[in-house]
């Protein structure tokens, strides 16, 4: 830009790069807080017991609702911020996306409803379980047809409608599912104890070695998706920000496969697996990174112009911090074991 004069119809590279990581920080946060959440319905199958299924709603009670937050934040800013990647991006994962909502919305019915009936209980564990699974699955399958790319004529979408349905995006689907189970494993073992916790350790420890698989073999897979990502990866300068990447995550790794077999570290294993996910957004934004719609849409070209993104900038930052301040009094206030035998509901 230099030193002209910033008019309305400009985009500031520095202000969309930064609306940029404010959308990635919203999707993080959802996805660690939620993950967990919804975690807990993968892992429902494995307490088939009424006491022990109640514990694990118990758990997150208090918190669960809110963490859709972030989801709507990520959504909506990627609107306001950037219109042209939103126009393009949905009709391209028009099923999953819908299949995502229509799970959450008979998850979040399930949990209310669970609790006032004796005689449809297992029909609603299963509308649990199903939006839980149905829920992950749709959002590591738009994960995945983000990554291998989208179609783009002109300034819309021109593929098709069933373009997102790949072998990669499948892979990517059950790779959340199952890292989503890691996460939900973890935070039981933080939140329970006795034989609910004993039985959450065995379950993290299984479904922590099967992210590490997928992990791998996702990232194997990635740079051969497009030249752009394997260049990223495989080429100078690029090798210098990616070789510490998978030296980092098998640091993690074996901190947290060692944090499992120790029983009293009941934080830890948690912790370890927010970091892990962590790693894998460095991952994914150094793969993507200027493209916001890859391989054609970058962040600067979907931006909108200056005075639209300062003023919504300005507000993200005085929004932002308050929902980071509620929601972490919440989890502070609901801090510590559950009892068993007590509860929210």
């Amino acid at each position: 830009m230099g030193d002209a004069a910033i008019t309305g119809m400009e985009v500031v590279p520095w202000l969309a790069y930064a609306w940029a990581g404010l959308l990635a920080l919203a999707v993080y946060i959802y996805v660690v807080l939620d993950g967990f959440d919804l975690g807990l319905g993968i892992l429902y199958p494995f307490f088939p017991k009424k006491k022990d299924r109640d514990l694990l709603m118990n758990t997150v009670a208090p918190v669960w609702d809110g963490n859709e937050t972030w989801l709507v934040l990520g959504g909506g800013g990627l609107f306001a911020a950037f219109p042209l990647a939103y126009a393009i991006l949905m009709p391209a994962i028009y099923v999953p996306i819908i299949a995502m909502l229509l799970a959450l919305v008979f998850r979040g019915v399930a949990f209310e409803y669970r609790w006032r009936t004796k005689r449809w209980l297992k029909y609603w564990d299963a509308a649990f379980i199903g939006g839980s699974v149905v829920a992950a699955f749709s959002q590591g399958i738009a994960l995945g047809a983000l990554l291998q790319g989208v179609v783009v004529e002109g300034r819309a979408y021109g593929g098709g409608w069933w373009d997102w349905l790949t072998p990669f995006s499948l892979l990517c689907g059950a790779a959340v599912v199952v890292g989503y189970g890691l996460l939900g494993a973890t935070w039981l073992i933080m939140k329970t104890g006795d034989d609910v916790q004993a039985r959450a350790r065995k379950l993290a420890l299984l479904f922590g070695i099967a992210t590490l698989g997928f992990i791998g073999v996702v990232s194997l897979a990635t740079p051969f998706l497009d030249m752009n990502y394997y260049s990223r990866w495989f080429e100078m300068p690029g090798l210098f920000v990616t070789i510490p990447m998978p030296l980092i995550i098998g640091l993690i790794a074996v901190l947290m496969l060692t944090s499992l077999r120790t029983h009293h570290h009941e934080y830890r294993p948690f912790i370890l697996s927010l970091l892990l996910f962590a790693l894998c957004f460095v991952g994914l934004g150094i793969s993507m990174f200027p493209y916001i719609i890859p391989p054609d849409v970058t962040i600067l070209e979907a931006a909108t112009p200056f005075k639209s993104q300062i003023f919504m900038f300005v507000g993200a930052c005085f929004l932002i911090p308050l929902i980071l301040g509620y929601t972490a009094f919440a989890y502070w206030v609901f801090r510590g074991k559950v009892d068993p035998d007590e509860g929210y509901h």
